[in-house]
């Protein structure tokens, strides 16, 4: 890493330290800070080209820009004298600036041409630019000249001259017509690097008086034209003298000899060999030109080695050879050969490499302290080889001052123990008789401490696994050492660090723990300045679920996942492109947080999408493949070859398969004489073939088409191949599917397939329908029926076999010889029921049933089975209430015994039997009554236990449903179950039959039991029921219960319950419903608490609560009393309006604008003066009863007409007190009392009740209006 880099970092401050004692190029950085009384000789930043061609209708802008401390002076030299800006007018230098902007307009600009130089300098030395040349652009005319006609004989080469007016620069040619078209150019006719037209050979064609030469002077924009060529093309041969002599007159005749074809001579460049000259750098253009007939072919080669691979072309039809930026190497001999089919001529052109100079070192700026040493190099090379001369702010070093440490050895000035105040500018210029390099170089001698340029305390940020540059740009003199540290331990170059010449710190895998603090210390003979900086190693950005390869349908939606992992502390952002380009501005591209989703996708969306996620620090990419998938396109050019009487070949041409394979091909045929308009599968073709042999039927008009299938589907059919038809004949085939069913006992119905019309092969199909009972009938009986599928044959014996055949016929003959189907006419009901009809008890829920066949004849058709009926009839040990509705038992085929089970023990049964056929059931036999023995007996029909007292149990329970027999007993068995619901000892108690009850003593308190009981016959115990129950505690609540006290609290939607309860709390619920009601109990669990919450009461209602206790068999074993609770009804949600801010608000607006009313009235009435009373004399009633005027609304006593005079407001005295004899008619007269009218702060707080009673109601005056009256009245 360069330092450049580093002090870009840095604010941009550019630096090269110095390494030992001698130096390389330094520039002093620009940073302010360091900047900021720092010396620095000047430099020059920007100038004009060395060769300045100047438009002559445009101001000269000559360039010269320098920099240095302090800031440089400027001047000029023109062709080598001292050129004085100020005298001149038109030339102006711009302000803080060497730039010079010289003002030609009314001038000519040929005055100011000549070579300038600029001189920046400042204390500390001077600095040159190039000698910059200053020349005018010129478009000169074209020379009058006449030009004579041009004879040419056919076939003879031609030059015609352009040459244009030297410009400068030099003029751009080409070739134009009167219609300024260009004039076509190949390889028989091309233009030269000189402009010239050349013509290998001239063809009638090229007779035309408008070749007309044009010169485009870039810089000027002006184009100059030659006068117009007038070229003639004779045909010698086919003209004689006196017309040749004609077209000769006047003009110019070239070739003399015949015109004939000929082999290649060159005619530019002329002869064998030729020579030239070219720069280092530029490029150059080798230019063979050659004339014969037919036109040569030119190629090129350079002798002994190839052409330069990369920097060669060939122009203008293989005339001209291109090579550009030439080197030493590209010198040589050069070989131009021309070829037609008469023979070959080459030319040599042997090209010569010269160079202007050009730097191999350029001398750089140096920077040195105090009594060190340094070295400026300047070494260029050339050819021929430069002179390298020296000069010291401007003036040649051996003109200059002699400096004991300063010496020149082999064109390097030598600098050794230089002292302060020594700085200076040196010039290096390397010339040859192509150019020259002038280059400036400081040397600036400085005492100044370390400087550390970096910022401090600068985070710079990598991830994992990446290198990381930790940089230290400083700035000294002497040059300072610069040391890290990580963690105040000392870092050296080796295997994990590298420091780099510029100091910079190179970690170059990092990871984290590498993170943390680093220092670097700057330090020379001056002092030392530290930085610090710290280095945070963040996880990489990692695609963890990449995009993958995906195949869509059209229409269809594709999306690509792009999960990233990444450092928290880093937002990475997400790009996706499509074949490295954006993705199309299409809404159908939805780019979420970590996927894109392409809906209804098409064919162009096909391609390659990449998706990358970038943070500040790092980027991952992953890509995957679109590619849209759709049906393929259908076959095309469908063709019928190889035409037979009943087979024919098709071939076609398959479609695109649109990027998913192609599976099969699937023929289809249309019948348009029979089923128009209806497609047909006919067979299916593998992938591998486009032809298929198609097996035809007879009398069928076919057309054909194909489909393709690939994994997406089928394509749309091919377009339909013409109509092949084929000639009928006779069938091959008659119907299938013959069958005879016998409808009844005197009839039957023969059924087939009728032939579709692929399969009639002909017209005028029909039916030949044939039968003859089997055995019995010699001769067939036949019909013959068209457009039918079935016939019924009548007068047929019951049940009696039939041979049946049914053949096709047409026009054309008949089908083969008919397949022979044996059927049977119609069945009728047996008449004869089962006899012998057994049955054999197994046991109570078995019987066996047994009987004989019917004789076959009797079933009058095909026996199909016996169907046995049996039911229960009543139980030997009670009268059953109802009737059971009978079973039924098919017994299929020959079958003559069965087994009955899923009967009731001792019970009676009545059975029957008869054999049915596929017409129905014959008639039963007689009943046969059973009885089946006893059995074990069901389960008791209820079982329950009731507390007795401490230690007692009572068991009560109900007989079983069922007894199926004689009971003998009951088996009453019972255990104890602790607290972990394990089981203790179990004791059995045989109980007689007739018992329902029983009292169980001596039983532990406060235990569970479990109790298990079954009856019992002769032949055994049957199923057994359970039921849990629990002994009393020792301190039982009073009345012997489980539970204590109960308390409701009940609000508007819920009631709280408490209760005591002393049993366990593992069964307790709590049960509710409304009072008055139907409906079932609710039941809530109670999870071992004393207290709940019973939600969701509907208000108004009432209910009826109660608190259980249930066992393991969810018996209620204890419960509360009934508690009746009523939810209050909901009140209305009317709020107070008092208390609701919107009303209060608006009473206060209300308030104050009455009280605004008040005041208005108030001070109007104030401002009026003294009111005289009206008739105050004789009205002495209440002034409260008077009545109010409609007209005016004023008070009836009252008026401030014109009647009576206003009276002088009186102002308020500053102490606050009213004068009463300033006014005729007071206002305290009429309030409450005389005094305490007025508050403390003078408001008026009295009432307008009327006069007081006394004698002296005249003299009475208005009050002065208080303070804050008078206040109001100010606003009014």
């Amino acid at each position: 890493m360069d330092m450049k880099r580093s002090c870009t970092r840095c604010g941009g401050a550019v630096m090269l330290l110095l390494l030992g004692h001698m130096t390389t190029a330094l520039e002093v950085p620009l940073d302010p800070k360091v900047l900021e009384g720092l010396p620095q000789p000047p430099t020059i930043t920007h100038q004009s080209l060395k060769d300045y061609i100047i438009d002559p209708r445009e101001n000269i802008v000559i360039h010269c820009e320098a920099k240095g401390k302090p800031h440089p002076s400027f001047s000029w030299t023109r062709n080598g004298t001292h050129f004085d800006v100020e005298k001149d007018s038109k030339v102006i230098m711009k302000p803080n600036s060497g730039t010079l902007v010289i003002d030609i307009s009314g001038e000519k600009a040929e005055a100011y041409e000549g070579v300038y130089q600029c001189i920046a300098r400042n204390e500390h030395g001077s600095a040159m630019s190039n000698n910059i040349v200053i020349r005018q652009s010129r478009s000169p005319l074209w020379s009058k000249e006449k030009i004579e006609p041009i004879t040419v004989q056919r076939g003879m080469s031609l030059v015609l001259q352009c040459r244009p007016p030297a410009g400068l620069p030099p003029p751009i040619i080409f070739w134009m017509d009167n219609n300024f078209q260009r004039l076509p150019q190949n390889s028989r006719v091309s233009q030269a690097l000189n402009g010239d037209l050349y013509f290998c050979n001239v063809i009638m064609e090229d007779t035309r008086n408008d070749y007309i030469c044009y010169a485009r002077f870039p810089h000027t924009q002006t184009i100059q034209q030659k006068q117009p060529i007038n070229v003639n093309v004779l045909d010698i041969e086919a003209m004689n003298d006196t017309v040749l002599a004609a077209f000769l007159n006047g003009s110019d005749f070239w070739g003399d000899s015949p015109s004939g074809e000929r082999a290649p001579t060159f005619m530019n460049p002329p002869g064998t060999h030729s020579t030239t000259m070219v720069l280092k750098g530029d490029t150059l253009q080798l230019e063979c030109i050659a004339d014969g007939l037919p036109t040569p072919d030119i190629s090129w080669s350079k002798v002994n080695r190839d052409l330069p691979s990369g920097r060669f072309s060939f122009h203008s039809f293989q005339k001209t050879l291109k090579i550009t930026e030439v080197t030493e190497a590209d010198g040589g001999d050069y070989r131009c050969l021309a070829k037609n089919r008469l023979g070959s001529n080459h030319h040599i052109i042997t090209v010569v490499v010269r160079a202007a100079p050009f730097w191999i070192s350029a001398p750089q700026n140096l920077i040195l302290a105090p009594k060190e040493s340094g070295m400026l190099t300047c070494r260029a090379e050339g050819n021929p080889k430069p002179t390298v001369t020296w000069s010291v702010n401007g003036i040649p070093i051996e003109n200059s001052h002699k400096d004991p440490s300063r010496k020149i050895e082999n064109g390097n000035i030598i600098l050794s123990d230089v002292q302060t105040g020594s700085s200076s500018v040196y010039q290096c210029n390397a010339s040859n008789e192509y150019g020259y390099l002038l280059a400036n170089a400081f040397v600036s001698v400085l005492a100044e401490p370390p400087r550390v340029l970096t910022p401090p305390n600068h985070v710079y940020s990598v991830v994992t696994n990446s290198r990381a540059l930790l940089d230290c740009a400083s700035f000294g003199s002497p040059l300072p050492k610069i040391t890290w540290f990580k963690d105040s331990q000392s870092i050296v170059d080796g295997d994990s660090y590298i420091i780099h010449k510029n100091n910079t710190l190179e970690i170059n895998v990092a990871r984290p723990l590498n993170s943390g603090k680093y220092t670097c210390i700057a330090s020379n003979s001056l002092g030392n300045k530290e930085n610090h900086v710290y280095l945070e190693v963040k996880e990489a950005t990692r695609i963890i679920r990449q995009p993958g390869y995906k195949v869509v349908q059209r229409n269809s939606m594709a999306v690509f996942e792009c999960k990233v992992k990444h450092d928290p502390s880093l937002f990475p952002s997400m790009i996706w492109l499509k074949d490295n380009m954006e993705l199309p501005d299409d809404t159908r591209f939805e780019v979420g947080s970590d996927s894109l989703t392409i809906h209804d996708v098409r064919e162009d969306d096909e391609g390659n999408y990449t998706c990358i996620r970038n943070t500040t620090l790092d980027q991952d990419s992953a890509s995957a493949m679109l590619t849209v998938v759709e049906q393929p396109d259908p076959p095309t050019d469908l063709e019928l070859t190889d035409q037979r009487e009943l087979s024919v070949q098709l071939t076609w041409t398959p479609g695109d398969e649109n990027n998913s394979p192609i599976q099969l091909f699937l023929i289809q045929y249309e019948d348009s004489l029979h089923k128009p308009g209806v497609w047909v599968n006919m067979t299916e073709v593998s992938v591998t073939s486009t032809t298929a042999h198609l097996e035809l039927s007879p009398y069928v008009y076919y057309s054909f088409r194909v489909l393709a299938l690939n994994d997406v589907g089928l394509s749309e059919p091919s377009a339909p191949s013409r109509q092949y038809r084929t000639n009928p004949a006779r069938p091959d085939g008659n119907p299938s599917d013959v069958e005879v069913i016998g409808t009844s006992p005197d009839s039957m119905t023969i059924t087939w397939r009728e032939l579709t019309g692929l399969e009639s092969n002909g017209p005028g199909l029909q039916y030949k329908v044939s039968w003859r009972q089997k055995d019995l009938d010699p001769q067939w009986t036949s019909l013959t029926l068209a457009n039918v599928s079935q016939y019924v044959v009548t007068g047929t014996p019951t049940f009696a076999p039939y041979e049946v055949t049914v053949q096709a016929v047409n026009d054309y003959g008949s089908g083969p010889r008919p397949e022979v189907v044996l059927g049977y006419s119609g069945e009728d009901l047996p008449n004869v029921a089962p006899e012998n009809v057994k049955v054999s008890v197994q046991n109570g829920t078995v019987a066996e049933v047994r009987w004989d066949a019917v004789p076959l004849s009797t079933v009058r058709g095909q026996l199909n089975g016996y169907k046995v009926s049996y039911w229960k009839m009543r139980s030997l040990h009670k009268q059953d209430p109802e009737p059971v509705k009978p079973q039924e038992l098919i017994f299929h085929g020959s079958e003559l015994e069965g087994l009955l089970i899923g009967l009731h023990p001792y019970s009676q049964y009545t059975l029957n039997i008869r054999a049915f056929n596929r017409k129905g059931d014959g008639p039963t036999s007689s009943n046969l009554i059973f009885e089946t023995p006893e059995g074990v007996p069901g389960p008791p029909a209820d079982l329950k236990i009731q507390n007795l007292n401490l230690d007692s149990l009572i068991v009560k329970w109900v007989p079983p449903v069922e007894y199926n027999g004689h009971l003998t007993g009951y088996l009453l068995k019972y255990q104890p179950i602790n607290k972990t619901d394990e089981l203790g000892p179990l004791k059995e108690l045989l109980l007689p039959a007739n018992e329902t009850s029983i009292t169980l003593e001596n039983l532990k308190h406060s235990t569970h039991y479990k109790f298990y009981l079954n009856a019992m016959t002769i032949k055994g115990s049957g199923p057994i029921v359970t039921k849990e129950g629990f002994t009393m505690v020792d301190e039982a609540p009073p009345a012997g219960r489980m539970f204590g006290s109960v308390n409701s609290s009940v609000e508007e939607d819920h009631a709280v319950i408490s209760w005591e309860y002393s049993g366990p709390d593992r069964n307790v619920y709590v049960e509710y419903v409304v009072d008055n009601s139907k409906e079932p109990w609710k039941t809530e669990f109670v999870n071992g608490t004393r207290t709940y919450q019973i939600k969701g009461l509907k208000p108004g209602m009432s209910y009826r609560v109660r608190v259980v206790a249930k066992d393991h068999s969810d018996a209620t074993v204890h419960s509360t009393e009934e508690l009746l609770i009523t939810v209050p009804a909901m009140t209305s949600k009317q709020v107070d309006i008092a208390t609701q801010g919107w009303f209060i608000g608006l009473m206060c607006a209300i308030a104050l604008l009455i009280l605004v009313l008040l005041i208005v009235c108030f001070i109007k009435r104030n401002k009026g003066g003294k009111y005289p009373v009206k008739e105050k004399e004789d009205a002495h009633q209440d002034p409260e009863i008077q009545p109010m005027k409609e007209d005016d609304g004023t008070f009836g006593e009252y008026s401030d007409t014109e009647d009576h005079k206003p009276l002088k407001g009186s102002r308020t005295p500053s102490n606050g007190t009213v004068k009463k004899d300033d006014s005729d008619d007071s206002l305290v007269d009429y309030g409450e009392g005389g005094d305490g009218q007025f508050n403390e702060d003078g408001s008026f707080i009295g009432q307008y009740s009327g006069k007081k009673e006394k004698d002296t109601a005249e003299g009475n005056e208005s009050s002065e209006a208080p303070s804050p009256v008078n206040a109001m009245n100010s606003f009014v």
